[in-house]
């Protein structure tokens, strides 16, 4: 699938050489005009680079760069600006922007910026396990559901990514055991079924049940029982 490239600029011939030139490099680019057509944008649909210009009628783009990475969203940002000035670069910088680019510029230098942009992202999606609305990063272990962090113990933490890494088949009791807590499953025990529950406990806080107990053969995670 080509990435996915979202430009808010109000300036008619940049927006203009900058699409017609990242299409013909097989980029799928959509571009708004305006903040407040912006926002709709970056709120309502997912990409993989924004192209984000500083001053926009209705709303300027560092108000919507600040509420952007408010809401959670790590998206590379890449500034377009004519400010050059340092201390304007460090703010946008500051409110969340990955990398700046002053006006006017080459489309070469464009283009490499957001190949680098896109490299960094591949690599970060690597990283990440998720299954719906629930993610786990492996490098910072931050846990999240539908964009609220999960504070989750190191056990619970250690059964999420056990379950993320095989949504929708059957884990047997004494699979989770022995992989989790690395010993022999002991069926006198309940301390596997306090986990999970505890578990169940902080995921459904924030959305509907995803781990499913399938009598006589253990855990499911999945959208149902029958997952």
């Amino acid at each position: 699938m080509n990435t996915r490239v979202l430009l808010v600029e109000d300036e008619e011939d940049i927006a203009d050489f900058v699409v017609r030139g990242l299409r013909e490099e097989g980029y799928a680019v959509e571009r708004e005009s305006n903040g407040i057509d912006g926002w709709k944008a970056l709120s309502t649909r997912k990409w993989d680079i924004i192209l984000l210009d500083w001053w926009l009628p209705g709303r300027d783009g560092l108000s919507l760069l600040k509420q952007y990475r408010k809401s959670g969203e790590e998206t590379p940002i890449l500034f377009l600006t004519a400010r050059d000035d340092v201390a304007d670069r460090v703010r946008g910088l500051d409110s969340g922007a990955n990398d700046y680019l002053c006006k006017p510029f080459a489309f070469e230098e464009l283009l490499a910026r957001i190949r680098v942009l896109s490299r960094s992202q591949s690599i970060t999606a690597s990283r990440i396990l998720s299954h719906g609305d629930i993610q786990l990063d492996l490098v910072t272990r931050k846990a999240e559901r539908g964009g609220v962090r999960l504070d989750l113990t190191a056990k619970e933490e250690a059964l999420l990514l056990f379950f993320l890494r095989h949504p929708g088949q059957v884990l047997s009791r004494a699979r989770i055991y022995e992989h989790v807590w690395e010993d022999v499953y002991d069926r006198t025990s309940n301390t596997l079924e306090v986990h999970i529950v505890s578990l169940r406990k902080r995921l459904e806080a924030v959305g509907p049940k995803v781990i499913h107990t399938l009598r006589g053969q253990g855990y499911v995670l999945g959208d149902s029982e029958s997952a």
